[in-house]
């Protein structure tokens, strides 16, 4: 019997999903939103976390890399994560996680019971649909500090407040916020942060 933890804020996706994972007979499902993830693999000691890796900030994923994968509490639960094709930054950011599956969420069901039960027995999955997105998820064009900048320009902060946050100048700040306006092709500061979320890199 695989036990499989289901990680997704969706009251009615994650419903849906559970519902579809549950006629399987080889499968023991519990579903959770993210907030009481950690609480459910308590009680399930899952094989397979399955999580959302959307949202801002992928509240799923962050929950599921808590329980899953070499730095999770249940180190031989292997972390599959949903996804959507289009965005190559949240990709990078679930194999920063240490997930062993994708699965895109544009997908037939059969290739999330594929993915499960490879994952299951130890083996990596990558949805077809997925490998390019993947190829590029390696290129995002920010660093790690500029991703804090832009991280909290999207959440309103303003110059001197993310220099505040950050222990940096407000020069510097600008000069960093210039720098990621021209590596992501954006006009200014708001269209950075809109092409930044839709790529999925914040």
């Amino acid at each position: 019997m695989i036990r499989v933890l289901l990680v997704h804020d969706v009251c009615l996706v994650r419903s849906g999903l559970a519902a579809l994972l549950e006629r399987e007979p080889d499968i023991e499902i519990s579903a959770s939103p993210s907030g009481g993830a950690l609480g459910s693999a308590r009680s399930l000691s899952p094989d397979v976390c399955v999580a959302d890796a959307e949202g801002p900030g992928s509240p799923c994923l962050a929950a599921a890399a808590e329980i899953a994968g070499a730095r999770g509490a249940y180190p031989g639960c292997g972390l599959l994560v949903l996804a959507r094709a289009g965005k190559p930054g949240l990709l990078r950011r679930a194999h920063e996680a240490d997930a062993q599956g994708y699965v895109s969420k544009d997908a037939p069901a059969e290739r999330l019971l594929e993915g499960i039960r490879r994952v299951a027995s130890g083996v990596r999955f990558l949805d077809d649909s997925l490998a390019s997105e993947f190829l590029e998820a390696a290129r995002s064009p920010l660093t790690t500090r500029e991703l804090s900048v832009l991280s909290l320009a999207a959440e309103g902060a303003d110059v001197t407040e993310i220099a505040h946050s950050l222990h940096l100048t407000n020069g510097t700040v600008r000069n960093y916020m210039a720098a990621i306006t021209r590596k992501t092709g954006a006009r200014n500061r708001v269209d950075a942060i809109r092409i930044s979320q839709g790529a999925g890199w914040l």
